[in-house]
């Protein structure tokens, strides 16, 4: 039987899970994100118990994706400590040598599984943005993972102030780019409540909305997708989507046809799920390619 491996690789978590080749998981641990080291001992521990025809990892970042680069399979400037300048891919695969491997984010992985098996079924192209700790964007376009001279940094493109926000952000890069002013340290940094306490009709809920419906605004303008999927943990209060696909419709203020906002903008169709899915998926391709 054909074994697949996956990692969504996180800041906070590492998830691996092996599938067979019907992509029915078979196995999945949870391992926390300590030193590099110590966080490979267990996921090699977990993935030596099995046979794999291939690999796909989706790692947080920013990471090295260009095949020509010395820093490809790198994860790079990350506050992270101990993961800064880290030869990821390449300890990988000096563990299994010649095992195929996949490599990109873990929102790129994200938006694969989402076009694949998720609300993007049956779409050629989809923005895939999730709103947790940090904010993370993928990139899915013609069915292939979009990228450049790097990967798309969909939470760093900076944003026009909400007119009642005087919040410095919580980014330590920008300050005040997306992720500084919208993920979800800064809700509990202007209100010092943790997100999923605050209540529906917090003022603070207009803010984040006008942010992400801004930069998904800027999203449709420049790459038009097919459809926008939203996920990550800030995205579980149900009101918070309701004003966001209504400020998106405010903001674009009729100048590009899109379609209803409800059918446009929508939650994740894999929750908790895509990532890892979208690692397998990905590793299917490797084994496909050799």
């Amino acid at each position: 039987m054909k074994y697949y491996g996956g990692i969504e690789a996180g800041g906070t978590k590492f998830v691996c899970a092996v599938s067979d080749e019907n992509f029915e998981i078979v196995a999945e641990t949870s391992i926390p994100t300590t030193t590099p080291e110590e966080t490979l001992e267990h996921v090699f521990a977990f993935f030596d118990q099995y046979e794999l025809v291939a690999m796909g990892v989706g790692s947080f970042g920013p990471i090295g994706i260009d095949p020509t680069k010395d820093t490809y399979g790198y994860v790079l400037a990350t506050p992270k400590k101990g993961w800064a300048q880290y030869d990821f891919l390449g300890n990988l695969k000096e563990h299994y040598p010649g095992l195929p491997f996949a490599w990109t984010t873990d929102v790129n992985a994200a938006a694969y599984g989402e076009i694949k098996q998720g609300a993007a079924q049956g779409k050629n192209s989809c923005v895939y943005l999730t709103v947790g700790t940090g904010i993370g964007g993928g990139v899915v376009v013609n069915g292939e993972i979009f990228s450049g001279i790097s990967h798309p940094e969909m939470g760093h493109i900076h944003v026009k102030r909400h007119p009642d926000d005087t919040f410095v952000g919580t980014c330590p890069y920008h300050n005040d780019c997306l992720e500084g002013l919208a993920a979800g340290p800064s809700l509990e940094g202007r209100t010092g409540i943790k997100g999923q306490d605050l209540p529906e009709n917090h003022p603070i809920w207009d803010i984040q909305a006008y942010y992400i419906a801004q930069a998904l605004m800027s999203y449709t303008l420049i790459l038009a997708p097919e459809i926008i999927i939203l996920g990550g943990g800030v995205m579980n209060q149900d009101h918070l989507l309701l004003k966001i696909r209504q400020q998106f419709v405010d903001q674009m203020n009729g100048y590009m046809e899109t379609p209803e906002a409800s059918e446009y903008i929508v939650r994740w169709g894999l929750p908790n799920k895509s990532g890892i899915t979208g690692c397998l998926l990905l590793a299917a391709d490797a084994a496909a390619k050799v």
